[in-house]
């Protein structure tokens, strides 16, 4: 875990005021600059010490083998792992022969500090070399907004108190040596030095190599190109190698003179492109960065981020901490998914290697709904990649003996990667938030051409897979059985209430596309009898209700297994996956992370008040939040149901989970979904937004430890204003063409463009705290004080 004076509480900047080698790998997670196409870990700019170095391009990627114990039909044969691209952020220091390396000799002073505002990451150091001779270092990064194959290092060395020999080695070094990939040595051996070099280019300070995976065939290119500044006796050379590019400078600088080395990198791939049009690119992606300059590199960035912020920004009142964290996690989803541009967005984006860089259903249930909300076109850019994979989960589907598409649990190309069925392909969840993540997208855009082009199709073949995958019973119900909902401590059940409503929401969002778009629909082949099927799947769903208890359970019979012995764990014995046996798991009553509590909020309309406070304490008392996942959602619930200080308290766990470090492995990147999740639990949680049933409804309260909220919406090409203090919401639509009709906890109003209304809170509710499992009560933000709860995970849900 990360203390708070790792990283002081700044309201705009996340800042380093030491480094400490032990949190190294995590703070690389945290300072990652990315911009969803090209990723750079926040390693140091000499390169070591570090922790796991990682330039990343997405959905590059190399195969490897899948070890099963037993074979089994249709199990995938391969799986993929993100690789790293060749490393162009490297550059060596040496201070009269002596590596900089701060390991040795003395560092008085480093500082790093990722600017929110300006998206750039600064650091300063000094730094006394064993012998003697003493430096003064800064540097600062870029991965561009604006130039999306490009980044950027500017860095600068002075002597503190006499002179100096500099040399400076900026590098680009491919087939860099890593620690290992996998524990398994067969799928370790198939990731290690996976470049095989194809071409180099050498012009004057710029290098641009080609490179080609060997087993995916995919095709990278990167280059580097420079500009120094320094006394007029330094001199420079330039070295090319199949896997190395070097630039060296060497000067000697007197007190009060400086080298400045300004570096571009670019990077492109293709699946397609020969050898040639790769490596051309590159070159010209860096003759573009040197036409801007650094300083026109920075200008825009600025730009872009101010334009993010006047329509993303989340304003926490009363929490200095959240209010950090909040905007952190704004600043990570934005740099995962800004130009990603038809591309996935990965559950760790592109700031590590966890789960090999696989994107899962997490980002269309947690990602994309704050993205449709303030980042639109890149929530339509991860849905039209969800629809260029579109054949291969048709494929899946036929290969399960099933109609329409089965989109893959976790994966980077589209062609599904799970190893384990029960919580891996059995969770064909997936396939009704890729269905409801595009109907929303489609309506909050008022994009026609999307919901005919992108959501049209995509809710088409979900359909079909639920009524194929789907059957009517003796009692003509609609029953879902043999699955696997979110909580991935049950598996393989019958009629998961969460699965089943998401399917009926699926199933209603594609009857309601195929009449608006008749045209579309009968070129996907749809007829009226199939239309007719989905409808009378949807009425019939199954959703289970357990009289006696009064609850929903989450699955078919789930109330009826044992209650799990929570009285014989040790304090060590989170995440319960690798302390307890599943057979323990599957068969009792304890859940990985929120399951029907997902299903109140993402389908609130199919529960009463009285259901979601009954359904909430039942199952908040049998969670142990093995899964970063499952603090936002019970935030939200938590609020709805009037435990507010609980719900702030979940609040501050999904905020934290990497700034803290709460999960104990942001060492292998961020948690984005957390960081979505955060959005969502103050939006959701606290605004109380809701769009069932295509409107827009707010029912905001703050609870005690809160004194103000305010967040901004894009709907409809419109940017809406909310602000919550002192006993009201004031709703303001900034821009936009028509009125928006809104609904206040309950109470529908019309608003025009450029015109705000005022309504009153209601009297705050704040029931009794319920009962958490013994131990995993959350860390209290208002109130008694209450031992750090850690999140435990091991995998992306």
């Amino acid at each position: 875990m990360i203390r708070q004076d790792a990283y002081p509480v700044d309201p705009w900047c996340v800042r380093e005021t030491r480094l400490d080698l032990d949190l190294l790998a995590a703070a690389e997670s945290l300072f990652a600059l990315s911009n969803g196409h090209l990723g750079l870990r926040g390693n140091l700019d000499e390169g070591e010490p570090h922790g796991l170095p990682g330039t990343y391009l997405n959905s590059v990627h190399e195969q490897r083998r899948l070890p099963y114990a037993e074979a089994g039909y249709g199990y995938p044969e391969s799986g993929q792992s993100v690789v790293n691209v060749p490393n162009g952020k490297l550059i060596r220091i040496l201070v009269d022969d002596e590596p900089f390396d701060i390991r040795y000799g003395d560092l008085h002073s480093h500082t790093r500090t990722l600017d929110l505002r300006t998206g750039i990451l600064t650091r300063e150091a000094e730094w006394c070399a064993p012998s003697g001779a003493a430096i003064r270092l800064r540097s600062e990064r870029l991965v561009s907004l604006t130039q999306r194959a490009i980044a950027a290092v500017r860095l600068s060395v002075e002597p503190v108190d006499r002179t100096v020999q500099v040399v400076l080695q900026s590098e680009l070094v491919a087939n860099e040596q890593l620690p290992p990939a996998s524990e398994d040595p067969r799928a370790a051996a198939d990731l290690e030095a996976p470049f095989v070099p194809e071409d180099l280019l050498r012009s004057e300070m710029a290098v641009t190599l080609v490179h080609s995976t060997k087993r995916s065939g995919l095709r990278v290119g990167s280059g580097i190109d420079h500009e120094v500044e320094g006394p007029d006796d330094l001199s420079t050379k330039v070295e090319a190698f199949p896997d190395l590019a070097r630039i060296t400078v060497t000067t000697e600088l007197e007190p009060g003179e400086s080298v400045c080395l300004t570096k571009y990198l670019a990077y492109g791939w293709s699946s397609r492109r020969t050898v040639p049009a790769v490596r051309d690119q590159v070159a010209a992606a860096l003759t573009a960065a040197r036409h801007h300059g650094w300083d026109a590199l920075c200008a825009q960035q600025a730009t872009a981020l101010a334009e993010f912020w006047a329509g993303a920004d989340v304003q926490v009142d009363g929490d200095e901490e959240l209010q950090q964290a909040v905007r952190f996690a704004l600043f990570q989803i934005l740099q995962a998914s800004a130009r990603a541009e038809r591309r996935p967005i990965a559950a760790k984006g592109l700031t590590g290697t966890g789960y090999d860089g696989h994107t899962f259903w997490d980002t269309e249930v947690f990602v994309l709904p704050m993205l449709t909300y303030t980042v639109p076109h890149a929530a339509a850019d991860a849905l039209r990649w969800r629809l260029d994979t579109l054949p291969m989960a048709q494929e899946r589907a036929q290969v399960l003996g099933l109609r329409g598409a089965a989109f893959p649990w976790r994966t980077i190309t589209g062609a599904e990667c799970s190893a384990y069925w029960p919580a891996g392909t059995a969770a064909f969840h997936i396939n009704s938030a890729i269905a409801m993540a595009a109907d929303r997208q489609a309506w909050a855009s008022g994009d026609e051409q999307f919901d005919r082009e992108v959501a049209v199709p995509l809710l088409v073949e979900t359909a079909r897979l639920w009524v194929s995958l789907g059957h009517h019973d003796a009692k003509d119900g609609f029953r879902i059985d043999g699955v696997t909902g979110p909580d991935e401590y049950s598996a393989v059940a019958d009629n998961n209430v969460y699965t089943n409503l998401t399917a009926r929401q699926n199933l209603r969002a594609a009857v309601r596309a195929c009449g608006h778009w008749p045209e579309q629909a009968a070129a996907l082949n749809v007829g009226d009898d199939e239309i007719a099927a989905w409808s009378s799947a949807a009425d019939l769903m199954t959703v289970p209700w357990d009289d006696q208890l009064g609850v929903h359970p989450q699955a078919e019979a789930f109330t009826r297994h044992a209650e799990f012995d929570f009285d014989g764990l040790g304090p060590d014995a989170y995440p319960l996956m690798l302390s307890v046996p599943y057979v323990q798991l599957y068969r009792t009553q304890v859940l990985k992370q929120a399951d029907l509590v997902l299903a109140m909020h993402l389908c609130g309309d199919e529960f009463t008040p009285e259901q979601k406070r009954s359904n909430f304490e039942y199952y908040e008392r049998r969670t142990v939040r093995d899964s970063s996942l499952s603090a936002a959602t019970q935030a939200v619930l938590a609020a709805e149901v009037g435990h507010l200080d609980l719900a702030l308290d979940y609040t501050a766990e999904s905020a934290l989970v990497d700034l803290r470090d709460l999960a104990s492995n942001t060492a292998n990147g961020l948690h984005l979904a957390a960081m979505a999740g955060t959005w969502i639990a103050l939006v959701a949680g606290f605004g109380g937004l809701r769009d069932h049933g295509r409107s827009l409804r707010f029912a905001p309260q703050l609870p005690r430890g809160l004194t103000g909220l305010g967040f901004a919406l894009v709907h409809q090409g419109a940017r809406l204003q909310v602000a919550i203090a002192d006993g009201e919401a004031t709703y303001t639509l900034e821009s936009g063409q028509v009125a928006l009709t809104l609904a206040h906890h309950g109470e529908e109003f019309t608003l025009e463009p450029k015109t705000s209304a005022s309504k009153p809170l209601p009297e705050r509710r704040q029931l009794p705290p319920p009962e958490q499992p013994p131990g995993r009560a959350p860390t209290r933000r208002v109130g008694a004080a209450a031992p750090q709860c850690p999140v435990t995970e091991n995998t992306a849900s």
